[in-house]
């Protein structure tokens, strides 16, 4: 359990990082991401600069963390400069045999509270995977032109950089080696720096956002598809159903790497 405030210099920084305006009062969709963190002592990472022990913990040593999706029901908008709390603990941990070898799923699930009142439920889908695989992915590099969609699907570009994903890995307090080490990304098996899935799904709530879709009392799921890799400019566009539905996150060769659905409200 971590109790904070929701501070305004993060939302801030947040903000500049993504060249939008500050928000004044009200703290937009999965915005809540960079808050209410956890901050385990230098002691207890791992070499991949993961935390050894916390929520989660990795099943076994040398197993390889990657973020695979969640789902996340907003049931208010949290308030800018008033004090929240987060809760989380792990809800489910299964085994299953991949392309790659065996995977662990764990899901963590955290419940933000603010007043009082239950403002947002967030699952989180973590994947761990046996040492000495390799996924395969083809970098892009910020000299390839971005992918475009359809002319008038709604969308917007993040040009990803190297100088972004310091900055987010900062934010978000996530000092995993994958997003920033170049010699690192070799030894889990990318070809380069990877970009945050995290990071794609703010930005798919971004494309709803910025274009007045409201996801209060509504569930999204979002989930990777494929590895990102290489600083690049990606897009995220609506899904088949329109911008109120969902959408789908494309790296610069126009491969789909991450998508998202807007459902009703799930029970909780």
């Amino acid at each position: 359990m971590r109790t904070g405030r929701i501070e305004p210099g993060v939302v801030e920084a947040l903000a500049g990082l993504l060249d939008v305006p500050v928000p004044a009062r009200l703290l937009p969709p999965m915005w809540h991401q960079v808050h209410l963190l956890e901050r385990p002592p230098q002691h207890t990472l791992g070499p991949d600069g993961h935390a050894t022990h916390g929520i989660p913990a990795p099943p076994g040593p040398g197993r390889r963390r990657m973020f695979a999706g969640g789902r996340v029901t907003t049931l208010r908008a949290l308030a800018i400069g008033e004090e929240a709390t987060r809760t989380s603990w792990v809800t489910n941990t299964v085994d299953k045999q991949g392309r790659t070898g065996p995977l662990t799923f764990v899901t963590v699930r955290s419940e933000i509270a603010q007043g009082g009142r239950l403002t947002v439920v967030e699952e989180s889908d973590i994947v761990y995977r046996e040492p000495g695989s390799t996924l395969p992915a083809t970098p892009g590099t910020l000299d390839d032109p971005p992918w475009h969609g359809p002319d008038g699907t709604p969308s917007l570009t993040l040009r990803a950089d190297e100088a972004l994903l310091f900055r987010y890995s900062a934010l978000t307090y996530n000092a995993h080696r994958i997003h920033y080490d170049h010699n690192w990304v070799r030894s889990e098996g990318y070809a380069d720096l990877v970009v945050h899935g995290p990071l794609q799904a703010l930005m798919l709530a971004e494309l709803a956002r910025r274009n007045e879709v409201d996801p209060t009392g509504r569930e999204t799921s979002y989930r990777m598809v494929a590895p990102m890799t290489g600083p690049q400019t990606f897009t995220v566009t609506a899904g088949e159903e329109g911008v109120e539905r969902g959408g789908l996150v494309r790296d610069v060769h126009g491969m789909v790497t991450a998508v998202s659905t807007i459902g009703p409200l799930a029970d909780h």
